[in-house]
């Protein structure tokens, strides 16, 4: 198996970021990524820009666009109607992640009229459309599990929903993304991780 790379980007929040964005773009596509992802701020605060941002990349580059998308302080017809003009605008992936709270380190609730987490997410976008489907892992427990079963529990829910890729959390120790590879492969949770 040969190994992949990714680049992710944040969407230009001035003329000045949009010239290096695309300058960045120039010398990383030669690299041949197997996808490049775009960032979606807190709550959906560069929900615009990203779309942009990821339309532009489909539409000028031969890069495979992938869209972030959460659903945290969002309603679900909010959320839906942005995996449909993801679908639009000619993208394939979205990295499906449930999304921080807006103050840090305020334990996640709910929209009550939005997606209750990431599996509810990963099945919307597989009921709108075939797209690929990445979420998230942890090498290292994340700071809201109780436990390692906790985290291995709930990337198992987000694969039977639909995910076909999960996407490790920033980790410098290899020891710890190998031994989440080992966990998830004796859990029996069919699907690849990237770290």
């Amino acid at each position: 198996m040969s190994p992949t790379v990714s680049f992710e980007f944040f969407p230009p929040r001035s003329v000045a970021a949009e010239q290096q964005l695309w300058s960045v773009v120039d010398r990383l596509a030669p690299l041949a990524p197997s996808f490049v992802s775009v960032t979606f701020g807190a709550g959906g605060s560069t929900r615009d820009a990203t779309l942009e941002t990821l339309r532009a990349i489909s539409a000028q580059t031969a890069l495979r666009p992938a869209g972030h998308l959460t659903c945290v302080g969002r309603s679900r017809e909010d959320v839906d109607a942005t995996i449909r003009d993801y679908w639009d605008a000619g993208v394939r992936h979205i990295i499906a992640l449930r999304g921080d709270m807006p103050t840090l380190g305020e334990p996640f609730v709910a929209n009550p009229d939005g997606y209750a987490g990431s599996p509810e997410l990963v099945a919307a976008i597989r009921a709108i459309a075939p797209f690929e489907v990445s979420v998230s892992a942890y090498p290292e427990v994340h700071p809201e599990s109780r436990s390692l079963a906790g985290d291995l529990e709930l990337l198992a829910r987000k694969v039977d929903a639909g995910a076909t890729r999960a996407i490790t959390q920033f980790c410098f120790v290899t020891e710890y993304i190998a031994r989440l590879r080992d966990h998830i492969a004796r859990a029996g949770i069919e699907v690849s991780v990237a770290p």
